[in-house]
Formats: C-alpha cells, sequence, structure tokens
C-alpha cells in the first residue's frame, strides 16, 4: 500500500515538474519572439551604422539603449519615424538619454 502512494506521489511530483520546464520554455520562446520582433523594428528604423552605435551603447550602458529602443519602436508603431535614422540622429536622441556626467573636484585644504 505504500509503495502504491509513493509511486502517485512521485507521478504526481513528475508531472507538475513537466508543467513548470513546458511553461519555463514556452516564456523563453515568446522572450525570444518579442526579442525578434524588436530587432526587426529596429533594422526598419535604423542604418546600420545606427544600429552599430547603439550595439555599442548597449554594451557600456545597456538600460539607455534599451530606454532608447523602446522610445524608437513607440514612434515607429505610431508612424512618427519617416525615414531611417542614421548616426548622427542617434548620437543626439543618446545626449539628450544619456545621463550627464558628474564633475568630481577634490579640495585640498
Amino acid at each position: 500500500m505504500e509503495d502504491a502512494e509513493l509511486d502517485a506521489l512521485r507521478r504526481k511530483k513528475m508531472q507538475e515538474l513537466q508543467q513548470q520546464q513546458s511553461q519555463v520554455s514556452m516564456a523563453q520562446e515568446q522572450e525570444r519572439q518579442m526579442e525578434a520582433q524588436r530587432q526587426a523594428i529596429m533594422r526598419q528604423v535604423l542604418t546600420p551604422e545606427a544600429r552599430d552605435r547603439l550595439a555599442t551603447v548597449k554594451m557600456a550602458f545597456p538600460d539607455v539603449a534599451r530606454m532608447v529602443e523602446d522610445q524608437l519602436i513607440r514612434l515607429a508603431s505610431s508612424g512618427q519615424i519617416p525615414k531611417p535614422i542614421d548616426e548622427p540622429t542617434l548620437k543626439q536622441i543618446l545626449r539628450r538619454v544619456a545621463p550627464q556626467k558628474r564633475e568630481i573636484n577634490i579640495e585640498r585644504k
């Protein structure tokens, strides 16, 4: 009797683990699809040089690059970007969005 209960518990636990695994894999697949869509939109919105610049910024400041990407995707989806954005225009956008550097002065007395 104990063996039957133990087997039932094992089967139930195995089913729960399989369901969790399938949910995780579905979430990962959905995340990959969303990232692919983001990249496709970025290919349409930015010139190759601007994409390279944004990739460089993404390595140093991922949060700033993500914020710029989100903003560009919003503008593109609403139709407010008539032509691909070139590198100088992206630099201007990044200057406005990027955090300002702090100047540190040390005074000795």
